[in-house]
């Protein structure tokens, strides 16, 4: 691009509100939904829409943390990165290592994940090989990230984003039609008495598995799923870089006030969108199951992951009219273009504002964009290279959620204690993060060697550590969070504590309070309470 800027590539320029609300939620939607969710809802109907229904979780984005944001902006005199937070609030060393971890996140989901499952959407969809379908849409990403930068992928996420709404509540509609003979509702009625029969009667039409003797149990017990969903849902909408990045980049050059509204009103925008794709992908893959029970031309067999990952292509294939089909499946491609690009986007910001930049300072625009690039094409490579692996580790959505449970904590205690506490200390911020971190990676390698805690395995050291290895994913999150917030609190009492500096920045003057208060009316207030209203009412169908 003649005469880029890397700011302007990096993070783009101030959109409209209902363009940054498009943008988030165009980010979060990958083809993990289009073949991940639709494939949970076949296999597990709606056991996994906690991770779906976190509108009320963005609204935290908008309302909590881009004053915070906003604030630091104005501190540092720039526009902030999550690792910049970590830095400046903990340790140089801090920012370093969660640039470190975000960079591992995205080879374990986002790259790998996009790919494989974009490969078994053209699988299922056009017939084509997977690997040629997974590489090629990572090479279409590529070139379009290349030329086109955030400002690129937030104009593809306008486009693409109604085309990906209205392609896929047609995908459910005529769905539900073909099931119920002619009618909708009576498609829908149908669907759920399918699915309450499902798992040896115990069913997969509620989000709470609170029988033992229940086959969804062992997987979603009680309510410590809700509890676990609500950790990666608080990591992954506040303080991960790949959705952060598109509020950070409505922070140029504007009144706090103004930049504070637009970016709250963009995340409660986001908020209803996010409502949408458990109708989008989930539910039409829970009517792909009820077809394949009732006689259509659509077979699945639940027990096989491959089958039920590859359920919203085959109701695309199958359910479609040839030409809406055609218009659908472009627009479900610029979604995995879009998403693939977002992610490709924040390692360039990563790797060249929090590594490449400090080292080498004073270079040319046109060499950051470079080295940015690059950057981007070795954590491809390291994506590709672990798929492998992961094709081996269950269903898609499972899995995913599995690798976000591993890495969520240690985030979510670090900057929560980072922003309300004035007291936990740099090196207690430093430890949590990578503490937590490193604890992660051992119970994932223990996963991939016992099969998710499912093999027998023999010898002293697994016979005296089953309490780790073993232990249910969404309990092992939730005890790794209560002690990695422990284990802070208790070094804050034998480490130095933070700068005034450093309590300052996270401190709200006088001034800025009140533009805080200028930045939102009643009717922010109003649409925020939709949202809840909204996620409350599905909680209350699907208990």
């Amino acid at each position: 691009m003649k005469g880029a800027d890397s700011q302007d590539y990096l993070f783009g320029k101030g959109e409209p509100w209902y363009i940054i609300g498009a943008a988030i939620f165009a980010a979060n939607i990958g083809s993990e939904h289009l073949v991940g969710l639709a494939g949970t809802g076949a296999k597990d109907g709606v056991g996994m829409a906690h991770w779906e229904m976190q509108g009320w979780m963005i609204l935290i984005l908008g309302w909590l943390f881009v004053p915070f944001y906003q604030l630091l902006n104005n501190k540092l005199g720039k526009i902030i990165t999550m690792p910049d937070f970590l830095k400046f609030r903990y340790t140089p060393r801090t920012g370093s290592w969660l640039s470190i971890i975000t960079l591992v996140a995205y080879v374990l989901t986002k790259v790998s994940v996009t790919a494989f499952t974009g490969g078994i959407f053209f699988e299922y969809l056009l017939g084509l090989p997977f690997w040629y379908g997974a590489i090629g849409l990572i090479l279409i990403t590529a070139v379009f990230t290349v030329f086109g930068g955030m400002k690129g992928v937030m104009t593809l996420s306008a486009i693409q984003t109604p085309i990906l709404i209205i392609g896929s509540f047609l995908v459910l509609f005529l769905g539900l039609n073909m099931l119920g003979d002619g009618s909708i509702s009576d498609g829908w009625q149908k669907m759920m008495a399918v699915c309450k029969e499902a798992h040896n009667g115990f069913g997969t039409t509620h989000m709470f598995h609170t029988d033992p003797a229940d086959p969804m149990y062992p997987q979603f017990p009680g309510f410590a799923v809700f509890f676990g969903a609500c950790i990666i849902g608080f990591w992954y909408w506040c303080t991960d870089q790949h959705i952060v990045q598109r509020v950070l980049g409505q922070t140029k050059g504007e009144d706090n006030a103004v930049v504070m509204k637009r970016a709250r009103r963009g995340s409660i925008a986001a908020g209803y969108f996010k409502l949408l794709p458990v109708f989008m992908f989930l539910i039409p893959g829970m009517v792909a199951y009820a077809l394949s029970q009732t006689g259509s031309d659509i077979t699945m067999d639940i027990t096989n992951t491959h089958d039920t990952d590859g359920a919203f292509a085959m109701m695309v294939k199958n359910i479609l009219p040839a030409g809406i089909k055609g218009i659908v499946t472009i627009g479900f491609i610029c979604a995995l273009v879009a998403s693939l690009a977002a992610f490709f986007n924040s390692c360039a910001t990563l790797f060249t504002e929090d590594f490449y930049k400090p080292m080498k300072k004073g270079m040319s625009e046109a060499h950051y964009v470079l080295v940015g690039r690059i950057a981007t094409i070795v954590v491809v490579l390291l994506g590709l290279a672990w798929m492998p692996i992961m094709m081996g580790m269950g269903n898609l959505y499972s899995y995913l959620q599995d690798i976000q449970s591993l890495i969520a904590p240690a985030m979510v205690a670090v900057f929560t204690l980072g922003i309300f506490s004035k007291k936990i200390t740099p090196k207690a911020g430093e430890w949590g993060l990578i503490g937590g971190f490193l604890i992660g990676m051992v119970r994932l390698v223990t996963n991939v060697i016992t099969d998710s805690g499912k093999a027998v395995m023999d010898g002293w050291f697994w016979e005296n550590t089953t309490w780790f290895w073993q232990t249910n994913w969404l309990i092992f999150e939730c005890w790794l969070l209560v002690f990695i917030v422990v284990m802070m609190v208790i070094i804050s009492f034998f480490t130095p504590a933070p700068s005034q500096q450093q309590i300052e920045a996270i401190t709200f003057t006088g001034d800025y309070r009140k533009q805080i208060r200028e930045s939102w009316g009643v009717w922010d207030i109003v649409a925020s309470l939709g949202v809840i209203i909204l996620c409350a009412c599905f909680y209350c169908y699907f208990w």
